[in-house]
């Protein structure tokens, strides 16, 4: 078969409704500046789809320190693969900083997230080695993970008597192969928002010969008294060998870090495949990083109006009944019941009649009976603004059980 023409027989579970999808269901446009009231075709929405959470995207002092630093610096500079040509004094200098805040030895900064952790896990790991992991990590872990060439044992979420197991399977196999074992995890899970089971993970160090590398990404900024992330909220940062996180959450920024020992990420600098055959990250945007971290510690207010907003959405939520699973984050699903047509449907009533922007979720990432609707709280938010989507989200549920979006055919907005 001609390789295009396999690819148009099956475009996949998500690409067969891009038809009828594409650019209002799937890659839909807002537009106008970084905030919770955007522009969607042409109308004001209220969002909450942005990983915005401390308000730093549009931040006065931000937009400053990044003019000021594509000024300075362009977007080219430095030029090339760090390890080449495209080292700066920086860098060194952010990842220190980096390194200060989190607690660890060292930082490397990572030009994306996404990549940065798959190259991360690769470089780890040989074929001897054994990882254990949720079942619920991210995708860019397990893009990693298929690439692993040793074995890797999976544990139900948050399931600690069966990481147990795991990890008992784990260490008998490695005695035979004489490689390690690496737990993988999340400190806050972007989906669903709880937070991974650091501290009843970390206990496990006591029986079994483990380190523990844990992707922060929605934690970092948001958690912990200081914003560190889920192992300070935990109380385990130390015990945490690899922290990782992006600066594309709290820091609505570009780009990512991996903390560690001294010795690890000097060996992870010499090794990771996508940063030393990559671009480094431009100067204009770790000058601009700098900047959001420097507002990040220093403000702890924005923290604490992130969660205000939280709160009061989750609780308002739950008190009208609505199912929000165990998020202990500010990540916030709603779950509902209803088919791929109902969530559809509903979402565009949402937009076109409510003017609320929110991320929907539906088979195949969720079971064919559910719909998550993702909202994310951000410290620009009103009290006014939960008020008017709790409302928003009582009328849309209530249509849902009468079986109005049930009896009505998917319209595809051109």
């Amino acid at each position: 078969m001609d390789l295009f023409e396999k690819l148009l027989q099956d475009r996949g579970p998500l690409g067969s409704h891009s038809k009828m999808a594409h650019g209002y269901y799937t890659f839909p446009k807002l537009e106008g500046e970084l905030a919770p009231e955007m522009t969607f075709r042409g109308k004001k929405v209220l969002n909450w789809s942005l990983n915005n959470y401390l308000g730093l995207a549009n931040h006065p002092e931000v937009r400053k320190a990044d003019t000021e630093a594509a000024e300075e610096y362009g977007l080219a500079y430095p030029m090339g693969a760090r390890i080449m040509s495209g080292n700066s004094t920086l860098l060194e200098t952010f990842e220190k900083q980096l390194s200060d805040f989190v607690g660890k030895e060292d930082t490397m900064v990572l030009n994306y997230g996404y990549q940065g952790i798959m190259s991360v896990i690769d470089a780890l790991l040989d074929r001897r080695d054994v990882v254990v992991y949720d079942s619920e990590c991210h995708a860019c872990i397990i893009d990693a993970l298929r690439m692993h060439q040793g074995k890797r044992f999976v544990f139900p979420h948050n399931d600690i008597e069966n990481c147990e197991r795991q990890l008992e399977r784990a260490t008998k196999l490695v005695e035979t192969t004489g490689g390690a074992i690496l737990v993988i995890t999340e400190g806050v899970f972007g989906m669903m928002g709880d937070q991974g089971k650091l501290k009843e993970i970390v206990d496990l160090k006591k029986k079994y010969p483990f380190r523990l590398l844990i992707d922060d990404a929605h934690g970092f900024g948001t958690v912990g008294e200081k914003g560190i992330g889920t192992g300070e909220a935990q109380g385990v940062q130390d015990e945490i060998d690899i922290y990782f996180s992006t600066f594309a959450k709290s820091m609505a920024s570009i780009g990512a870090f991996v903390s560690a020992d001294e010795q690890v990420v000097e060996y992870l600098r010499y090794n990771s495949r996508s940063q030393i055959f990559a671009k480094t990250l431009p100067s204009a945007l770790v000058k601009g990083n700098m900047k959001r971290l420097e507002l990040l510690m220093g403000h702890p207010e924005y923290k604490d109006k992130l969660w205000e907003i939280a709160d009061a959405l989750q609780s308002g939520l739950k008190k009208e009944g609505f199912n929000i699973g165990d998020t202990s984050s500010c990540v916030t699903p709603v779950f509902l019941k209803g088919g791929t047509n109902e969530a559809v449907n509903l979402v565009r009533d949402l937009r076109e009649n409510f003017n609320i922007f929110c991320s929907v979720v539906a088979y195949p990432v969720v079971p064919k009976d559910v719909i998550m609707l993702r909202l994310i709280p951000t410290a620009m938010h009103t009290l006014e603004q939960v008020k008017v989507t709790i409302e928003a989200f009582k009328a849309i549920k209530h249509k849902l059980e009468t079986n109005v979006y049930a009896n009505e055919q998917p319209k595809i907005m051109s």
